[in-house]
C-alpha cells in the first residue's frame, strides 16, 4: 500500500466555510485515510510539504464541452470524431493543470461518441486526465439550440444534431444515449446565444415533449441536465424533473423558489457572460449572437445576482469549449463578483458539485474520499483570486503536478 502525507499550511476541506491549519492528510493508495493536526509518519510514507499553501479538494467543473470549439463552430463541427477526441484530451489535460480533477461534459455535436471514448480511456489508464462524467449529445427540438441543420443544410444527413419532434422520437434518443453508456442526459429547452435561428427567451419543447424526455431519463436511472434561458424554460425543466438547470440566463424568483423546493441545482456559467461581453465590446461576437446577447445581457447579470442572493444549490460550471479552457478557473471570481461568498463559490466547485454529480466519494477532504487534492498560493477565502494560482494537483492519490513535475503538459 502506497502512503503519502501532505503537510498543509491551511486546509479548506470543501465542507466548512473556514480554513484550518496547519493540518496534515494521510493518503493510502487512492483514498484519504486521515485528516488531523498530525497523522504521524507511517513507514515508507512519502511526505509532501505544502506548508506554504492552502490545500483544497480538487475542483469540479460540471459544465464543459471538450469536443466543441464555440468560436469556430462551423469548421470544427465537421471534423472527424478522432480529431475531436484528441483535441478534447488535450483540453482536459490542460484544464487539469488548473486544478480540475473532475469534469462533467455536457455534449458534443458529432455523430459518434468521442467523449464516451475519452472517459473510458482515462478510466482504464490508457490516457492521463481528469475524471469525466458524460452526457454524450445534446438532445434538441428541430430548430432548437442543439440543431445544426440550419448551419449545414446540405449536410444535415450527417447526424451532427440529435433532434426530435415527438415524444416517441425523444424516448428513442434518450434510450440511445443510455445504450452507448451515457452518465447523464442533456437537452436544451430554449434557444441559445451562439446558435443561429433560435432565441434564448423562447421555449422550444412543448410540455408533453419535455415531460417525455424527463420521464424516460428517470425510468432509465439517468439524471437530467437542461440548457435553459427563458424564465418559463427554467420552470418547465424543473417540472420535468431536471436535476440541474444550466445557464438559467433569465431565471426569475419563482423559478429559483421551485429549484430550492425541488433540491435541484443551478449552474449559472457566469464567466461565460463576461467572455461574451468582452467579445461584444471587441466586435468579435458572432453576428447571429449579437442581437440576442445585447438585448439580454443586463437581464442575465441581474438573474445571476438573484441566484447569488438565493438559498438554491449553486454548482460550478463554465461552458468551457464555448470559450477557452484557460479562462475556466475565473468562474470562481465571476461567482464572487455576482454576490456569492468565497466559501460558497469554493463549495460550488467542490462539495456541492460532487453532490450534483451524486458522487459522495468526491468534493471533500475527509476520510474515505478520493484523494483529489489541489494546493494554491494564498487563501481563497480572503482573496478568491488565489484559485487561479494552483500549482499542485493530485487525483486519486497520484501527483500530476508538483514543482518541476508536470505530467499534463
Amino acid at each position: 500500500m502506497e502512503k503519502t502525507v501532505i503537510v498543509c499550511g491551511k486546509l479548506f476541506d470543501g465542507l466548512n466555510d473556514t480554513t484550518r491549519g496547519p493540518m496534515e492528510i494521510l493518503i493510502e493508495d487512492a483514498a484519504i485515510a486521515e485528516v488531523s493536526d498530525s497523522v504521524g509518519r507511517p513507514d515508507g510514507a512519502k511526505v509532501v510539504d505544502l506548508s506554504n499553501r492552502t490545500v483544497s479538494p480538487g475542483f469540479i467543473d460540471t459544465h464543459v464541452h471538450l469536443c466543441v470549439d464555440g468560436l469556430n463552430l462551423a469548421r470544427q463541427t465537421l471534423q472527424c470524431s478522432p480529431a475531436k477526441a484528441l483535441a478534447g484530451l488535450h483540453y482536459a489535460q490542460q484544464y487539469m493543470r488548473y486544478g480540475f480533477t473532475t469534469l462533467r461534459d455536457m455534449g458534443t455535436l458529432d455523430p459518434e461518441w468521442p467523449t464516451i471514448n475519452l472517459r473510458d480511456a482515462i478510466d482504464s489508464g490508457m490516457a492521463r486526465g481528469p475524471r469525466l462524467i458524460v452526457a454524450p449529445h445534446m438532445i434538441s427540438a428541430t430548430a432548437g439550440h442543439g440543431d445544426m441543420q440550419g448551419m449545414f443544410p446540405c449536410r444535415c444527413h450527417m447526424g451532427l444534431s440529435r433532434v426530435a419532434d415527438s415524444p416517441a422520437k425523444i424516448r428513442e434518443l434518450v434510450r440511445m444515449e443510455h445504450a452507448f453508456g451515457a452518465d447523464w442526459i442533456k437537452t436544451m429547452n430554449t434557444g441559445g446565444y451562439m446558435s443561429a435561428g433560435d432565441d434564448p427567451a423562447r421555449v422550444t419543447w412543448f410540455e408533453d415533449e419535455m415531460l417525455a424526455l424527463g420521464q424516460t431519463a428517470q425510468q432509465l436511472g439517468l439524471p437530467l441536465a437542461v440548457h435553459t434561458g427563458a424564465a418559463e424554460g427554467c420552470k418547465q425543466a424543473l417540472r420535468a424533473g431536471a436535476r440541474s438547470i444550466e445557464h438559467c440566463y433569465l431565471i426569475d424568483d419563482e423559478g429559483i423558489a421551485m429549484a430550492e423546493k425541488a433540491g435541484a441545482f443551478l449552474v449559472p456559467t457566469m464567466q461565460m457572460t463576461r467572455e461574451d461581453k468582452a467579445l461584444l465590446k471587441a466586435g468579435k461576437l458572432p453576428e447571429h449572437a449579437v442581437w440576442k446577447f445585447r438585448r439580454d445581457v443586463a437581464a442575465i447579470e441581474e438573474a445571476q445576482k438573484r441566484v447569488a442572493r438565493s438559498k438554491a444549490k449553486v454548482a460550478y460550471g463554465t461552458d468551457c469549449g464555448m470559450f477557452p479552457f484557460t479562462e475556466g478557473v475565473l468562474e470562481f471570481q465571476a461567482m464572487v463578483a455576482a454576490g456569492l461568498s468565497p466559501a460558497r463559490a469554493l463549495k460550488a466547485g467542490t462539495s456541492v458539485a460532487a453532490e450534483l454529480l451524486q458522487r459522495d466519494d468526491l468534493g471533500a477532504i475527509a476520510p474515505g474520499r478520493q484523494a483529489d487534492i489541489v494546493a494554491m498560493l494564498g487563501d481563497p477565502l480572503v482573496d478568491i483570486g488565489a484559485t487561479a494560482k494552483v500549482d499542485f494537483v493530485m487525483k486519486g492519490g497520484r501527483i500530476y503536478r508538483y514543482g518541476s513535475l508536470d505530467t499534463l503538459q
